[in-house]
């Protein structure tokens, strides 16, 4: 029986430790030989190793439960790093008061302060463009469907 990635994502229904916690992302590589299965899980508080090493265990039990004892794979469970895009918008919240910069629907892209997050989108205060780069006085309202890709732009400022 090979293992896909709705079948990973049906055992981890229930197995996060924690209520803050969530799935950001599931991948299950397609090689015949040994799959490697990549579980991505954050926290509206972040998520720590114990908390990671706590997801590993649970879903290995079930994978085992399922595949059995002999099936031979590779487990990861990790965080997401701050260059991965944000996909949800429990993600959107941890980062409000942070810089993103946004590809959108148009092939256009906006790069500014995230104010707020709501139900359908977002509140971004855009950088001018400009040598001084200064943002704008009026927040703008984005919808999550306009966004293609949502990046934290990282300062060492």
């Amino acid at each position: 029986m090979t293992l896909t990635t709705a079948a990973v994502e049906k055992m981890l229904e229930g197995i996060l430790p924690e209520g803050d916690l969530f799935l950001v992302g599931v991948h299950v590589s397609d090689t015949a030989v040994k799959p490697k299965v990549t579980i991505m899980a954050d926290g509206d508080q972040g998520i720590s190793i114990d908390q990671c090493a706590s997801i590993s265990r649970r879903l290995a039990k079930r994978i085992e439960e399922q595949q059995g004892e002999e099936f031979s794979y590779v487990l990861e469970v990790t965080s997401p790093g701050i260059d991965q895009p944000l996909t949800s918008p429990r993600q959107y919240q941890r980062n409000v008061g942070r810089k993103l910069k946004l590809k959108m629907a148009d092939g256009s892209e906006k790069v500014g302060l995230l104010n707020e997050v709501s139900e359908n989108g977002i509140l971004l205060t855009e950088e001018s463009k400009g040598k001084n780069k200064k943002l704008a006085a009026e927040p703008t309202s984005i919808s999550f469907n306009d966004i293609v890709k949502a990046n934290i732009v990282i300062s060492f400022k």
